[in-house]
């Protein structure tokens, strides 16, 4: 059974479309839910895991380096030397094994904990409702929609109620759209498509039941999606590891030309030459880098998991740990979360039981998104039962502000409207008073305001109700909104949590400002400010903010604490200021009206409670919703970035030395001062260690402040510490050819010893600015670290020597080569405190 049919979908009846779908107003059963799993595959848009694990497996040979070292060691065998061949590739096929191993495991871990936040919905199977995955849903399932849900495949409207939906990824329209039951036209285009809902778009407002016509791939979305290839804006963290990539890559390619050129000069054998050059290269570039990139996130990602921190994207870890900037509600976050019923008031403040009845019927009674505010008011009733059905409801979107249910009983039918208060007031023309007369609005417009602002004052969060009466032939709609009488006020309150004031201070330590962005009004949120200890908060208003050019914003925006009264769309653009002024910024948000922001933000961070499309739109999922496991997650992006750049320390401090000490070398030798095949055996072990540099211990000094990439430091790095190896290494040549006299494998036998040693000592200086002695490396880097250091001792007195060209050497070459080593670290521990002390007079100016 194709989709091809169901092309047009929208011109079809409902009566129709549950024909060719085989279904029904029941949805479908379990079985042939299970059988059409099976014959669509899941739903979802993503490749094929088998696909994806023999590419990964592939991209570890995509360097140009590795693939010319391949051809030219293939062009050796073909003249003979086939044993030297056999060693390159299989070092060059376990280094890349080695890298695929890690990425693969850390690709699987990262899988199993998205699993964690999977997006579910409602469907109809068999009659019943039941929840299942996105994942799950088939063509003819019957899904119940409401509001903040995503739309889980292209579907025909079966049934709707005050029905609004987001489909600006499709047609740019930036209102929601109204969705109504139907037939239309089949040129119809996708813009004008009222009957129909997209995979990818999400509801706003409102409730409906629809019937999946198209699943994955077969989607609107699918199909853009693939057409596409759409990626992820690049993260603050790639971009560095592409400018390193190139700036390597730029070194690597000068000093191979004018290696391989040199040596042809100086008529030594060109395949050789060649050889060595393409090593040299090989040596130089940090092979194992996406591999050490791929683990140190995902055992992030682990740890962060066991902090209730949820990464779904893992490249967002590294800008989690550069974020200074914390934008979020109020609510959940630095409040409790849980929204409390002081008092129904009337408009002089005294407590109504007219307005508690009627703000009751309104949030009880309603069928779209509960919320919080509701739940309080339903909760906190305590008068007659119910006796009123309702008739029609009008949800509650983000353009209205404003919630209407129309209920009747035998003897009354009256239309009753809650929200905003201003929003409120100004569908009113009548209020009514404590006695129960009913007079002109104007004439107490000012009173209420002014009891609003007192009510403000006290931090409570106040909302107008309002009524008019029905019509039982007559359902209220929208444009009904109007001529209403006024009642009174809902107040409520939601404390701030018992040690909020702390864990701001611990943002603030780690050079985290946090900026509340809030609807409710200024006065109430000045209020929660005093409370948890700002104590001059700076705020701006969305009407304010509304009038600031882009230019004054950016000035402004990060000197202010609290953006207050802001609408829905202005999050987005107060974020955009915040980056341009140089700011990495992390949204939290968890409502339906947050995916934009979530999408612009560095970071996206949303709670597993949220709504589908917040979820879906977040690079980080909390499970739990709380600042204070933001602050854990924050150091742990820190740890992770910081051993990253353990990895990046080495490559350029050793291995640079190291490749440069081989270049020059090979200028004045009368042979190789590395074999090629020895070159990359030196390559492979001192990338081993690298593997554990995940779990590695990281110094406070690493977390005490948002971690950045800067490609200046990293070439002053490199020149410092690689110049300081090549002055060792060249104490190294002068001690076995001008002291000890040594031939050609007994020089490059010492000086294999020599470079590995020091490589993977240097290490454990590099990986901290403290003495080295003072951050002992974890468990892992330092058996990795111990297990190479005995395996190159060794070698030269095993079988496997002869096959890598090397050979036995003296007891005291041992020693010199080990008294070079002490010396180099001693040197390297003195360059280091010299370097940063340096560096930090530097940032002081």
């Amino acid at each position: 059974m194709g989709t091809d049919q169901y092309k047009a979908f929208w011109q079809f009846s409902q009566e129709a479309a549950f024909k060719m779908l085989n279904t029904g107003e029941s949805g479908l059963e379990e079985q042939e839910a299970a059988k059409r799993i099976g014959e669509y595959g899941s739903n979802t848009i993503k490749t094929n895991s088998r696909y994806s694990v023999f590419f990964l497996f592939l991209a570890q040979f995509k360097s140009p380096v590795t693939i010319m070292l391949i051809v030219a060691a293939l062009l050796s065998a073909s003249l003979g030397d086939v044993m030297d061949t056999v060693i390159i590739l299989t070092i060059v096929l376990i280094s890349s094994f080695l890298g695929f191993w890690q990425e693969k495991g850390a690709a699987n871990a990262v899988k199993e904990l998205l699993k964690l936040v999977q997006l579910h919905c409602d469907v109809l199977r068999g009659g019943k409702k039941k929840e299942i995955t996105v994942e799950e849903v088939v063509p003819g399932d019957l899904v119940i929609l409401s509001a903040g849900d995503l739309i889980p495949g292209d579907s025909l409207l079966i049934n709707s109620r005050e029905l609004f939906v987001d489909e600006a990824a499709f047609t740019g329209e930036t209102y929601p759209v109204e969705k109504l039951c139907g037939e239309l036209p089949v040129d119809t285009p996708l813009s004008k498509r009222s009957n129909a809902l997209f995979m990818g778009s999400h509801v706003i407002s409102g409730k409906a039941t629809a019937l999946v016509i198209k699943t994955g791939v077969q989607t609107e979305f699918g199909k853009i999606s693939l057409g596409l290839q759409s990626k992820a804006p690049e993260t603050d963290f790639e971009k560095g590891i592409r400018k390193f990539g190139y700036m390597l890559m730029q070194i690597t390619l000068l000093m191979v030309l004018i290696i391989f050129a040199v040596n042809v000069f100086l008529h030594k054998p060109v395949l050789d030459s060649f050889l060595f050059s393409l090593a040299l290269a090989v040596g130089l570039t940090p092979q194992l880098l996406p591999a050490i990139i791929s683990v140190n996130l995902s055992t992030g990602a682990r740890r962060m998991a066991k902090l209730q921190v949820i990464v779904k994207r893992l490249s967002a870890i590294e800008n989690f740990g550069a974020m200074n900037i914390l934008c979020s509600d109020k609510t959940g976050t630095i409040t409790e979360g849980k929204v409390n019923l002081k008092d129904t008031l009337d408009i002089n403040g005294v407590h109504s039981d007219k307005v508690m009845q009627y703000a009751w019927l309104n949030a009880s009674l309603q069928q779209g998104f509960h919320n919080p505010i509701d739940e309080a008011i339903a909760s906190g009733y305590k008068g007659p039962p119910n006796t009123f059905k309702v008739q029609a409801e009008i949800p509650y979107d983000f353009i209205r502000k404003r919630l209407t249910i129309q209920v009747n009983n035998e003897t009354q039918n009256i239309a009753i409207t809650k929200g905003a208060l201003k929003i409120i007031l100004s569908i009113c023309t009548q209020v009514e008073t404590s006695d129960g007369k009913i007079g002109p609005i104007e004439d107490k417009k000012k009173s209420i305001l002014q009891q609003y602002d007192k009510l403000s004052e006290a931090g409570l969060r106040t909302l107008g109700v309002a009524y008019k009466p029905g019509e039982a032939a007559h359902d209220f709609t929208r444009e009904d909104e109007k001529e209403m009488t006024f009642l009174g006020f809902v107040t409520l309150f939601d404390p701030p949590k018992a040690h909020v004031a702390e864990i701001l201070s611990n943002l603030n330590k780690l050079g985290v400002g946090l900026k509340i962005i809030t609807g409710d009004n200024a006065l109430v949120a000045k209020s929660l400010a005093l409370q948890i200890g700002i104590k001059k908060p700076q705020i701006l208003t969305g009407a304010a903010l509304q009038k600031m050019s882009n230019a004054a914003l950016i000035h402004q925006a990060p000197l202010t604490d609290i953006f207050a009264e802001v609408e829905p769309n202005q999050k987005e653009r107060i974020i955009v200021m915040l980056k341009k002024a140089g700011k990495v910024v992390g949204f939290m948000g968890d409502g339906i009206n947050d995916a934009t922001a979530l999408h612009t933000a560095d970071v996206g961070i949303s709670v597993n409670t949220a709504v589908d499309v917040a979820k879906e739109a977040a690079d980080i999922v909390l499970l739990s919703q709380d600042l204070d496991v933001l602050t854990k997650g924050i150091v742990e992006g820190r740890r992770t970035f910081t051993n990253t750049m353990k990895y990046i320390f080495m490559a350029t401090s050793a291995n640079f030395g190291n490749m440069f000490s081989m270049a020059g070398a090979s200028l004045f030798l009368p042979f190789l001062p590395l074999l090629p095949k020895q070159i990359l055996l030196t390559n492979l072990l001192t990338d081993f260690p690298e593997m554990a540099i995940s779990t590695d211990k990281v110094d406070e000094i690493n977390i005490q402040s948002p971690q950045h990439w800067d490609m200046r430091f990293i070439r002053r790095f490199m020149l410092t510490f690689g110049l300081l190896s090549s002055v060792f290494d060249y104490v190294t040549f002068g001690i076995l050819l001008l002291f000890l006299h040594v031939k050609e494998k007994t020089f490059q036998t010492g000086w294999f010893i020599e470079s590995v040693i020091s490589a993977i000592l240097i290490v454990l200086v590099v990986r901290t600015r403290l003495p080295f002695f003072r951050s002992m490396p974890g468990r892992y880097l330092s058996a990795a670290t111990a297990f190479v250091l005995l395996l190159v001792l060794a070698l030269p007195a095993t079988p496997l020597a002869s096959l890598f060209g090397f050979i036995k050497i003296p007891v005291t070459l041992y020693g010199w080569m080990l008294l070079v080593v002490i010396c180099y670290v001693a040197a390297a521990e003195l360059a280091k405190r010299w370097f940063y002390r340096k560096l930090n007079k530097g940032t002081a100016k």
